[in-house]
């Protein structure tokens, strides 16, 4: 592992930096691809890695959903609390419209400014950790960071 960030990462870190954050994108030798490899790579449990996960609206954009890596998320709960359904959205369409690859979406530095719900069951933990940028870029945060960092309304969208 080399000090040098990859491009994606390098850009994440870019982002957090010029909002004011001191956030440190790490890049790991192991991959963060899926919760469960993010969470054996780091040395926490899967239920505190925030995984940021694409879904399209019914006019096609894109709707970030940020949900802690033990859950899966239940479309029909978050039409409920927010009136927009969710589809699932394909790897080239996440790619083209928020800029990062499925496997290392960040919750921050899209293309474009994207609608963001998240996952109450992050609360719970003191520390979490996001996926920044790349499949094996990190970045440490509190709850309450990914709020404030998201502007993201917080809502029960387990599924079961």
């Amino acid at each position: 592992m080399g000090s040098e960030l990859s491009n994606s990462a390098a850009r994440v870190q870019a982002v957090l930096t010029a909002a004011g954050y001191t956030f440190e994108v790490t890049e790991l030798p192991d991959s963060t691809r899926t919760a469960k490899e993010a969470a054996a790579s780091i040395g926490c449990s899967v239920a505190q890695i925030a995984k940021s996960l694409v879904f399209k609206n019914d006019a096609g954009d894109p709707v970030l959903v940020v949900a802690s890596g033990v859950n899966r998320v239940d479309t029909a709960k978050v039409a409920a609390a927010t009136g927009t359904a969710l589809h699932k959205a394909d790897a080239d369409f996440v790619k083209a419209r928020v800029g990062f690859a499925i496997g290392g979406i960040p919750p921050v530095g899209h293309s474009t400014a994207l609608p963001t719900y998240l996952d109450r069951d992050l609360q719970q933990h003191e520390v979490i950790w996001a996926a920044a940028g790349s499949p094996f870029a990190v970045f440490r945060l509190t709850p309450t960071e990914l709020g404030t960092l998201t502007g993201g309304r917080w809502l029960e969208l387990r599924s079961g």
